[in-house]
């Protein structure tokens, strides 16, 4: 099982698994409700070599990107799922709107982003290159979503009454 770190924690995390010779690769999202996109998502971090650190958004976080009645489930219980797939080495919560902050305390090499993104528009690609880290596109296609996937539970609930 991965770790669950401590935002005060995870550059200090990432700087002895340098010193040990290893590359730090960055993935990030709300991992809501997880699904298998997500898992593709993290396995293809993975793939890129190194430590997988995720970058989970807080509960406050997740509201702020995807409106009210969001999360559906709390940030330790996605820290504690995602930190027990077996690619991920690291989870850190997160507050801010994306992921710069952490960049510059983290330093990794490579930023993972899914599908939805081009390297072109990945918001965080100027603070990866501040770093001297790369962007890279991993994961299947954007077929899946936690919005879908509650869009589809409200409906069943719906059939069911």
């Amino acid at each position: 099982m991965g770790l669950i770190l401590h935002r005060r924690d995870v550059a200090r995390w990432a700087d002895e698994q340098r010193r040990k010779g290893e590359h730090i690769t960055l993935a990030n999202g709300c991992f809501d409700l997880l699904h298998v996109g997500h898992v593709r998502y993290l396995q293809g971090a993975k793939a890129l070599g190194g430590k997988l650190i995720v970058a989970i958004n807080s509960d406050a976080g997740v509201r702020g990107l995807k409106g009210p009645g969001r999360p559906a489930m709390p940030e330790q219980e996605r820290a504690e799922i995602v930190a027990s797939i077996g690619c991920v080495d690291a989870v850190v919560l997160f507050d801010e709107p994306d992921v710069r902050a952490l960049i510059r305390e983290i330093r990794p090499n490579v930023q993972a982003k899914g599908t939805d993104y081009t390297r072109e528009t990945v918001p965080e690609r100027d603070a990866m290159a501040a770093v001297g880290g790369r962007v890279e596109i991993v994961g299947d296609p954007k077929d899946h979503s936690t919005t879908e996937l509650l869009r589809q539970v409200e409906l069943l609930r719906k059939l069911e009454k």
